[in-house]
C-alpha cells in the first residue's frame, strides 16, 4: 500500500521558512498504530509523531535540515515555501483531521535543530539543558594539523605482518592508549584521534589480522592447476587446493586477534594500557581485558557490539564443534568458493560500500571520503575475499560479551560505555544492558551519531576520553565528564556539547547515565512519553 508523509521543519516554532518534503513512494520504514518511534527518514532521524489519519506521517524539526546533505532523487522532493504556501499546502492535505496544536507549539528535544545547528535546549520534563564548548579537531587550514602520524608495519609470525599506526611517542609521561577498529575498516578509521589525542598521549591504532593493511603479502594456499604465472597473480588468494606451511590453522577470529592484541602490547607497547575499540574492537578488547586484567588499565567501548561469529569455539563445545567440517581456516572448501565469489562480488562493490557507510553514520553531512576510499582499496587486495569468508565462518571467542563484561567486573578493569544513539545496528538497549549489569559504569549517550561516533563526532568522543581518562589517573579527585562533582556521578546528566568544526558551531546532546540508572526509571519514562504521544494524538 502506498502512503505519503510531510517533513516540516519549523524555524523558531513559526510557520516561517517552513520547508516540506514529500514522499511519493511506498513508505517502507513502516507505521506502527498509536506508536512514536525513532526512525531515519532518508538522511535524518527524529521523532516522528503520527495522526489519527495513517496516510500521513509527519517529523516536527526546527529549520537548518537542509545541511544535513542527502537528497534521494525519485523519492523526496523538497520545497521552500513561503507562509501563504505553507497554509494552502497544510490546508490541501485531504484526511488531515483532528491536528493538535500542541505539535506545533511544544518543544520537542529528540534531534530538534536549532536554527544554529545545535540541539534543543530542554529535557523530557522541560527543564533547560546546559551548553558546555568544548575544543574543537585540529584545524590543518589554521596550521594546526595535530600530532604526526607514522604508519608501521612489524612482524609477529613468519609472513604475518602487523600494520599500525601511531603517535604522541614524545609524551612518555603519558599513558598509552590503543585503539582498535570495527569490522571492515583499520587503524585509518581512527586518524582523528591519532592527531588529536596524539598531542596529550602516546596513541597506538591497530590493524586486525585480515583487515585493513594487516593483510597478508603472499597467497596462504597453492594450486595444482595449470595456469600461466599472470592468471596465478591475477586470481584471488586464499582459493587454492593446498595450505601454505606458514598458514596452518590460520583462521581470522577473535582468539587470532586477543593473541596480536597481547603481543602488540607486550612487545611494542610494554606496559599496560587504555583500550578503546568501535564495534567488533571493542568486542575484542573486552575480551581481552577480562583474559588478560594485568595489561589492561581501563576499557571504552564505543557501540561495541554484543556477539561476534556463530560457529561453537571449540574449547567451549568440543562436541558440538565437531560437527562443522569447516571453521575458517586455508583453503576454502569448493562450495564455500562458490558462495565467497557471488558474495563478495556484491558488497566489495562501491555502491554497497556507500550505502552501508549512509546507513551508520547519522548525520549525512560527515566527510567519509577518505574511510570510503580506504575501504574500497582494501576491498582490492587478492587476499581480501578469502580473509573475508575465515572471518565470517571462524569460531566464537572464548568468553561472551556478557561473561566478558563478568570477568572485567571481577578483576576490577575500569569500563567506560560511548555509544551513538542514533545507531541501526548496535542499538541504544546494548549499551543499557550493560549499564543495568554493570551500574557503575559510566555510560554515555551521544546524540546525534551513529554507529562509529568517533570518526562521526570526534570532538566529543575525544573530550570525553580524555576526562575519563583523567579520572581514573587522578583515581578519581578529578570528577567524570559532564559532572559537576565527584558526589553527583549517582544521577543522570544532560548537556549539549559545543564545538566548532570548518567555522561553523555545532552541538551534540550528551546524556550520562549515573549509578542509579535502574530499568524502572526508563520504564517510567517510556509510560510517561507513550502517554504524552497518546495525548497529541487526540
Amino acid at each position: 500500500m502506498s502512503k505519503s508523509f510531510i517533513l516540516v521543519s519549523i524555524s523558531d516554532i513559526s510557520f516561517l521558512d517552513m520547508e516540506i518534503l514529500s514522499c511519493h513512494s511506498t513508505l517502507c520504514c513502516g507505521i506502527l498504530k498509536g506508536k512514536t518511534f525513532d526512525k531515519s527518514l532518508g538522511s535524518h532521524r527524529s521523532r516522528i509523531f503520527y495522526g489519527r489519519n495513517q496516510k500521513f506521517l509527519c517529523v516536527v524539526l526546527k529549520s537548518e535540515l537542509g545541511s544535513w546533505g542527502y537528497s534521494y532523487p525519485g523519492h523526496f522532493h523538497r520545497k521552500i515555501l513561503n507562509q501563504k504556501e505553507v497554509s494552502r499546502s497544510v490546508s490541501s492535505l485531504k484526511g488531515v483531521q483532528n491536528v493538535d496544536s500542541s505539535i506545533t507549539s511544544e518543544t520537542y528535544n529528540a534531534h530538534v535543530i536549532d536554527s544554529d545547528g545545535s540541539l534543543g535546549n530542554v529535557t523530557e520534563s522541560g527543564e533547560p539543558i546546559p551548553k558546555v564548548l568544548i575544543p574543537g579537531l585540529p584545524n590543518e587550514p589554521n596550521g594546526d594539523s595535530g600530532a604526526p602520524v607514522s604508519s608501521c608495519f612489524r612482524e609477529w609470525k613468519p609472513k604475518l605482518n602487523v600494520h599500525y599506526e601511531k603517535s604522541g611517542s614524545e609524551n612518555v609521561t603519558s599513558p598509552p592508549v590503543l585503539f582498535l577498529p570495527g569490522f571492515g575498516v583499520g587503524s585509518f578509521h581512527y586518524e582523528k584521534q591519532l592527531k588529536d589525542l596524539g598531542r596529550d598521549y602516546r596513541v597506538w591504532a591497530l590493524d586486525f589480522l585480515g583487515q585493513g593493511m594487516s593483510l597478508p603479502f603472499e597467497d596462504p594456499t597453492l594450486s595444482s592447476k595449470n595456469g600461466s604465472e599472470s592468471e596465478r597473480e591475477n586470481s584471488m588468494w586464499g582459493f587454492g587446493d593446498r595450505t601454505e606451511p606458514w598458514a596452518d590453522d590460520l583462521v581470522y577470529s577473535i582468539d587470532l586477534w586477543e593473541d596480536q592484541v597481547r603481543y602488540f602490547i607486550e612487545e611494542v607497547i610494554k606496559e599496560p594500557v587504555y583500550l578503546v575499540g568501535n564495534s567488533l574492537g571493542g568486542f575484542v578488547a573486552l575480551n581481552f581485558a577480562a583474559s588478560n586484567p594485568q595489561l589492561v588499565k581501563g576499557v571504552t567501548l564505543l557501540n561495541a557490539t554484543p556477539f561476534w561469529a556463530f560457529l561453537p569455539n571449540p574449547i567451549r563445545s568440543p562436541r558440538l564443534s565437531r560437527i562443522f567440517s569447516w571453521t575458517g581456516t586455508f583453503p576454502l572448501p569448493a562450495g564455500i568458493k562458490k558462495l565467497i565469489t557471488v558474495v563478495w562480488q556484491k558488497i566489495s562493490d562501491p555502491a554497497s560500500i556507500a550505502e552501508i557507510l549512509k546507513q551508520v553514520y547519522a548525520d549525512h553531512s560527515t566527510n567519509v571520503d577518505k574511510v570510503f576510499y580506504r575501504i574500497l582499496e582494501t576491498t582490492q587486495h587478492p587476499a581480501a575475499a578469502a580473509s573475508f569468508a575465515s572471518i565470517m565462518f571462524a569460531p566464537q571467542g572464548k568468553l561472551s560479551f556478557k561473561e566478558a563484561l563478568s570477568g572485567c567486573q571481577i578483576n576490577k578493569v575500569p569500563i567506560c560505555l560511548m555509544y551513538g544513539k542514533e545507531d541501526p545496528w548496535v542499538k541504544p538497549v546494548w549499551g543499557l544492558q550493560v549499564k543495568l549489569q554493570l551500574p557503575e559504569v559510566p555510560y554515555y549517550q551521544i546524540s546525534p551519531a551513529g554507529h562509529c561516533p568517533h570518526d562521526e563526532v570526534p570532538e566529543v568522543v575525544n573530550y570525553l576520553l580524555r576526562g575519563w581518562i583523567r579520572n581514573l589517573e587522578s583515581q578519581g579527585s578529578v570528577a567524570l565528564p559532564l559532572i559537576d562533582s565527584q558526589e553527583n556521578h549517582q544521577q543522570d546528566v544532560a548537556k549539549h556539547l559545543e564545538f566548532f568544526r570548518e567555522g561553523s558551531k555545532r552541538s551534540v546532546r550528551v546524556q550520562f547515565y549515573g549509578s542509579n540508572f535502574s530499568v524502572w526509571n526508563q520504564i517510567g519514562y517510556f509510560i510517561y512519553s507513550r502517554l504524552k504521544d497518546f495525548r497529541m494524538r487526540f
